[in-house]
This record gives structure tokens, sequence and C-alpha cells, in this order.
């Protein structure tokens, strides 16, 4: 079989809804991947997520899949609270992986899965496909070449009230079962923890993907009128000064973006709803050739094409060029335990002195 023949052969771990949306469509659309095993506690569940999507194997056990000598590499699709335990799982069996954001749910516990994974030869990519959108790698192309001194970022991430009325009208109808494996303590017990995990991290990574890290964060919360709000206050490690909206319910359109100014030029984006698989549309004006471009990036399939860019760096023997580092998913677990404790002290805090979960 040629190099360019070559499929890595993926377990998906979970079958629930972000698997049903997500990841399976792109494991049997992905030109370098086959969707070799699924797994689920669930047997309902399992048995028709096997008959729609035909894989090879289909597991009750998890262990039973990490033994099985022919899964290379495993997506990570549960419950985050279970998101460490089962990456160090799937490293001590040898297997690459390919987990959902967040990271983890603590500094320390994030910490620990790096030293095990440091000490191994296996890739770890965290599962921000929005670093796939189109647009967003103009931004970020533009940044690296053009931009010079960053001066200024602001992000928004503002998930509306209609977002479900969207999801329904373009997602399959994702199936439930109650025989699902659930953590201890219910996600959503704790909203305020549960939104900036779901939602929070992505406007975190967009921004640190584009502007660096993160280094002191000043947050402020409030929950009123049906909605939660963060306004943050950023610094990045550049000296880049950053403002951060994190809303959620807006009364409006799905609402997410980017300004950033800079030396030479900047940048202006705005981002869609994920499931309508559209790349942000972004403007970029250069002062050295005194020109606004707009590019053009069709594929938006960004579940799809960050798991062709997983495959190719195990293939290829590649190097992470554009995906989310185990480094850069703890960072961003720092930074999120950094704003919980700005909002209870209102101070701001340095993401280095961080301690605890979020």
């Amino acid at each position: 079989m040629s190099a360019e023949e070559k499929k890595l052969r993926v377990g998906v771990l979970g079958c629930g809804p972000i698997s049903q949306a997500g990841h399976f469509e792109a494991c049997t659309k992905a030109c370098n991947v086959e969707l070799y095993a699924i797994c689920d506690a669930a047997d309902d569940l399992r048995e028709r997520m096997k008959q729609l999507w035909q894989p090879a194997k289909a597991y009750a056990d998890y262990q039973q899949m990490l033994n099985d000598e022919n899964v290379d590499a495993v997506i990570i699709a549960t419950a985050d609270a279970f998101h460490i335990t089962l990456a160090i799982m799937a490293i001590n069996a040898g297997k690459h992986v390919l987990g959902e954001k967040p990271l983890g749910l603590s500094i320390e516990e994030s910490e620990e899965l790096v030293d095990i994974v440091s000490k191994t030869s296996l890739l770890f990519q965290i599962g921000h496909m929005k670093r796939f959108d189109g647009g967003i790698q103009a931004a970020r192309d533009f940044i690296q070449s053009g931009m010079g001194q960053l001066v200024a970022y602001k992000g928004w991430y503002c998930d509306n009230s209609q977002r479900y009325l969207t999801i329904n009208a373009v997602q399959p109808q994702v199936l439930l079962s109650e025989a699902k494996r659930k953590p201890k303590i219910a996600p959503k017990a704790d909203l305020q923890q549960y939104n900036l995990l779901s939602h929070g991290s992505h406007l975190l990574d967009t921004a640190m993907h584009l502007a660096g890290d993160i280094t002191e964060i000043e947050a402020h919360y409030l929950k009123r009128a049906g909605h939660q709000c963060w306004l943050m206050n950023a610094t990045f490690a550049d000296g880049t000064l950053g403002q951060l909206d994190l809303t959620l319910g807006v009364h409006m359109d799905w609402h997410e973006g980017f300004q950033i100014y800079g030396e030479n030029g900047s940048v202006v984006g705005k981002t869609y709803n994920p499931w309508l698989y559209k790349s942000s549309e972004v403007e970029i004006f250069s002062k050295i050739t005194g020109n606004f471009t707009r590019p053009l990036a069709a594929d938006g399939q960004f579940y799809r094409r960050q798991l062709e860019a997983f495959a190719d760096c195990i293939l290829n023997d590649k190097p992470i060029a554009r995906a989310a580092t185990l480094a850069e998913g703890l960072q961003t677990v720092k930074t999120m335990v950094a704003i919980q404790e700005s909002t209870r002290t209102g101070q701001p805090v340095r993401v280095a002195d961080a301690k605890g979960s979020v």
C-alpha cells in the first residue's frame, strides 16, 4: 500500500451527540481515515450507531477496544469529567489520541496527563476544531507573516437563544440513551463551570491561537435575565492587550468573531454557528499593500479537516502544524481556572499562579 493509500484506523469512544453530529461523519469522509471501531456502554445506542455507520468493530468495553491491535488511534468524545482518565488509558495502551476539549477539569490532572504523554512518542491532539476554519487560518497566516507587532485583540463568543432551532434544522436527529455512562456530578449542575468549559474554551483557544498565550486576566461575571456574561480584560505574553466577551443566550443571531489591530494592518472576523459548517468571513487590511483581502474558505467541514490533519501527522510522521497541542490544551485549562478565581476575588490573576479546578 502506498503512502497515499494508507489510512489511520480510528476507534471512537462515546456514541453521544458530539460523535453523531461531528466525529462519525468526519471519520467516514476523511480521505486518510477508516472508522474501524466504536465504543459505548449503552447497548441500544451502540447498536444503532453500528447499523448506521458500519464500523468493523463495536465494543461495549473501552479496554477491549484499546486491546485491539488494529486500532491505531482513538477519539475521546465523552463527558468532560472522563477526559483525563480515558486519555491516560489510551496512552498506556499505545494509542494516539484526538481528545475533545477541554483537556481536563483541573490543572493538576491535566499536568499529570502532559507528563505521561511526554514520556512516549504518541501524538495527542486537542479537538479545537475551529483551528481548521479556513477564515481563522487566513487570519493567523497574516498575523504570522505580515501583521508585525500586535497591539490589541478583541474577541467575542455569544451563543444565542435560538441556537437549538438552528441546530435542529441542520443536524441529523441525535439519539440518546438512558443507559449512557454519567459522571458522579451532572455536568450542568454548575452552569457557570459548564458554560466556561464548553464555550469559553473555544473563545480562549481562538484568542491564544491568534494572539499568543494569555498571561494575566481580569474577569467579571454576571447572571441576569436568563443570560450568563463574562467580560474580561486580558494581557498576552507579548504585551498585546485584549478584551474578551463570553455571553450566552443573547437575543440576536449567533455572534462570534474578533478584531485585531497591529503594526502593519488589521483583521476583522465573523464566525458562524459551527453546525452550519461555514467558514468565518475574514477581512484583512495590509498597510504595506494598501489593500483589503477577503479569503474564500469554501471547505467548512472543520471536524473532517481536523481529523485529516491528525491522521496525516501520524501516517507521515509530521509535526502538529495548526492543531491544538497538549501544551496548548493545558494552557487553556490554566486560563479558565484563572478566570474562575478572578470572578471570585474581583482581582486580576496571573495565569502562571492559577491552581485548582475550573
